[in-house]
C-alpha cells in the first residue's frame, strides 16, 4: 500500500535539494494545454491597446469608443441577436477555408463559392413545384443545393491543381471575379431576363417561397438571426468527425503534411485534393444557400461582399480548428455589429474596426512574439505549440 514516503507518490529530489524537471513540467502540464487560448487573450488585448493609442493620436477617447463598441455588439438581447445573425455566414465560410488548410490548400475562393452556392440554393427555391413542397423538403433541397454548387466550383480548381498542377490561389482568385460577374449577369439581366424579379424596385431575384425559408431563431429579435446558425455549429462537428475520426480526414491531414509521406503510404494526393477543394466549396455553399434561405430570401450579389475575405481572416485566426471557428466568427461579427455605435457616438471612422481586426490578426499570426512577451510556455518548444494550433 503506498504511503506519503513511497517514492513512487513522493517526488524525489535532486542532489542539490531541487524537484527534478520532469515533475515541474507534469505540474505545469494543464498551463500548457491552456497556453492557446491564453495566446489569443493576449493578442486580443495587445490590439486593444494598440488600437486604442491610435484612437488618442486620431483625437478619440478610446474608453468611450470602445464602450460604444460594446454596447453596439451585446448591449441588449437584439444587439446580441444582431451579432449572431453578422457571424452566421461567416462560420460556413470560415469552415471551407478551413478544410482546404486542412489539406496543405490556400482556397481563396470561398467567395466565389459562396455566391454560386447562393445561386443554386437561391434557383432552386423559385421553382414552381416547390411552392407545394412542404419545409421539411424545401429547406433540405435549398441547402443541398447550394452546397453542390459549392462543391462543383471549388472541386474545379482543385480538379485543376491534380491534373494540370495549376496553383490553387491563382485560379481561386479569377473564379471568384468569374462567379461574380456570373452571378450579376443572370440576376440583373433585363435581355433577357433569367432571375431578376422585375417587380422589385431594388434589383434582385425571384424570392423564394415561404416553405424554402429557414425560419427565424426564437430569441432573434428584430434581427435576422435564422437557423443558419444551428447549421453552421452542425457543419463545425461534421468537419471535425470527418478530420478526427474517418480514414478520409486522416488522408486530408496526411497530405497537407507531407504530400510526399502520403504517396509512400499509398494515397492519392490527386484524389485528395480535389476532395478537398470540393468539401471546402461545400462548406461555402452551405453559408451562401443559407443566407439565402433564412435572411434575405433572394439574391443580390452585392449583400456577400467580403464575407469570403473575412473568413480567409477567422479561419486563420482559429488555426484551422473547427470548434475555434465559432467563438472566432463570433467575436467578428460583434466587431463588425457594434462598428456603428462606435462611429456615432464616438465619432470614429468604421475603419478603425477593421484596425483593431487586423490587429488582432497579426498578433495571433505574431506567435513567437506574444509567447515571449507574456512568458506563455508552448508544449515541447514553440514550434510544437505553432503545430498542434493548426492541427485543431
Amino acid at each position: 500500500m503506498s504511503g506519503p514516503d513511497d517514492p513512487k507518490t513522493t517526488p524525489r529530489e535532486t542532489e542539490d535539494g531541487g524537484v527534478p524537471a520532469s515533475t515541474i513540467t507534469g505540474r505545469l502540464d494543464p498551463w500548457v494545454a491552456l497556453s492557446p487560448v491564453l495566446v489569443l487573450l493576449a493578442a486580443f488585448g495587445c490590439a486593444v491597446v494598440i488600437g486604442g493609442i491610435v484612437m488618442v493620436l486620431t483625437g478619440a477617447n478610446p474608453v468611450e469608443a470602445y464602450w460604444a463598441l460594446l454596447r453596439g455588439a451585446v448591449g441588449s438581447p437584439d444587439r446580441i441577436a444582431s451579432s449572431l445573425a453578422r457571424a452566421t455566414p461567416f462560420i460556413g465560410a470560415s469552415l471551407a477555408l478551413a478544410f482546404a488548410f486542412k489539406a496543405g490548400l490556400f482556397n481563396i475562393g470561398a467567395e466565389g463559392q459562396l455566391l454560386i452556392g447562393a445561386l443554386f440554393g437561391g434557383w432552386a427555391g423559385t421553382w414552381s413545384w416547390m411552392a407545394g413542397a412542404p419545409s421539411i423538403v424545401a429547406i433540405p433541397i435549398v441547402i443541398g443545393m447550394g452546397m453542390l454548387g459549392g462543391a462543383l466550383y471549388g472541386g474545379f480548381p482543385g480538379f485543376l491543381k491534380a491534373k494540370t498542377g495549376a496553383h490553387e490561389v491563382i485560379v481561386t482568385i479569377m473564379l471568384n471575379t468569374i462567379a461574380l460577374r456570373l452571378v450579376e449577369w443572370l440576376v440583373l439581366s433585363r435581355d433577357p431576363v433569367i432571375l431578376l424579379d422585375t417587380t422589385a424596385s431594388v434589383p434582385h431575384s425571384r424570392e423564394i417561397v415561404e416553405s424554402a425559408k429557414l425560419p427565424q431563431m426564437p430569441f432573434a429579435g428584430g434581427s435576422s438571426l435564422h437557423w443558419g446558425l444551428a447549421l453552421g455549429i452542425v457543419a463545425c462537428a461534421v468537419m471535425w468527425f470527418v478530420m478526427e475520426r474517418t480514414s478520409t480526414g486522416f488522408e486530408l491531414k496526411t497530405v497537407g503534411l507531407n504530400p510526399s509521406a502520403a504517396i509512400y503510404a499509398g494515397m492519392s494526393v490527386s484524389k485528395v485534393w480535389i476532395l478537398a477543394m470540393a468539401g471546402s466549396g461545400a462548406f461555402a455553399g452551405l453559408a451562401g444557400a443559407a443566407e439565402v434561405s433564412g435572411s434575405v430570401g433572394f439574391i443580390q450579389p452585392g449583400v456577400f461582399r467580403n464575407i469570403g475575405f473575412d473568413s480567409i481572416a477567422i479561419a486563420l485566426l482559429a488555426r484551422a480548428n473547427p470548434w475555434a471557428i465559432i467563438p472566432a466568427a463570433l467575436l467578428w461579427g460583434a466587431l463588425l455589429s457594434g462598428a456603428p455605435l462606435m462611429q456615432l457616438e464616438a465619432n470614429l471612422s468604421i475603419d478603425l474596426v477593421r484596425i483593431v481586426q487586423a490587429l488582432i490578426l497579426l498578433f495571433v499570426a505574431a506567435d513567437l512574439i506574444v509567447r515571449r512577451l507574456f512568458r506563455i510556455r508552448g508544449e515541447r518548444g514553440e514550434g510544437a505549440a505553432l503545430a498542434a494550433g493548426w492541427g485543431g
